[in-house]
């Protein structure tokens, strides 16, 4: 009270958000809205949505609603929307290639974003990115350890008490350099997920 102004308050997430594209089937369109329909409309959870607008990113959506047609006489073609509900990242493609380390390094995060990374720790011993360090002290060959579920696993097999979080958190790669270390591990593999807004 008597303060002017708004107090932000962040709750360190964004919002879901809707992509639109406008479709239409020009040829054969009673066969193909059906078969179109059933395709779109099956999928439950989250699929990886591309475009050509931006060949380099890709974003996680759901398709998010009917499929309201309008169609030319006769019912030749048909015009329509697609509307998805996308999380909020546009995920970058680069981000997606495993950078592997045998020795200590770094690795560069070109956005403005802390990216959550899956690593592939082969053998027992501990990599710290960024100052935050995870032990592993039980393996057969290599342990996936996937920052952003915040789950070990090997396959299908989980491997959650096979690791210990030295500083209690899974590693982030803030924006610029980030100095990555091992401590008896063969190797690590970082695939780093690097987003945009």
């Amino acid at each position: 009270p008597g303060r002017n102004g708004d107090l932000p308050f962040d709750h360190g997430r964004y919002q879901n958000i809707t992509v639109a594209y406008p479709a239409f089937i020009s040829r054969a369109f009673r066969r193909r809205i059906d078969d179109f329909r059933a395709f779109i409309c099956a999928p439950i959870g989250y699929r990886r949505l591309e475009d050509t607008y931006h060949p380099e990113e890709f974003r996680m959506a759901m398709y998010s609603g009917g499929l309201e047609v309008s169609t030319t006489p006769r019912n030749m073609a048909g015009t329509f929307n697609l509307a998805f509900n996308c999380k909020p990242q546009r995920w970058l493609k680069s981000g997606e290639l495993p950078q592997t380390f045998n020795a200590n390094g770094a690795i560069y995060n070109p956005t403005l974003y802390a990216a959550k990374p899956l690593v592939r720790a082969y053998g027992t011993g501990t990599f710290t990115i960024n100052g935050v360090s995870v032990r592993i002290i039980a393996a057969s060959g290599y342990t996936d350890i996937d920052c952003d579920s915040m789950d070990a696993y090997k396959g299908s097999t989980n491997c959650n008490g096979n690791i210990v979080l030295v500083n209690g958190a899974f590693p982030e790669i803030a924006p610029g350099e980030n100095a990555v270390t091992l401590s008896d591990l063969a190797s690590i593999e970082i695939t780093p997920r690097w987003w945009t807004l």
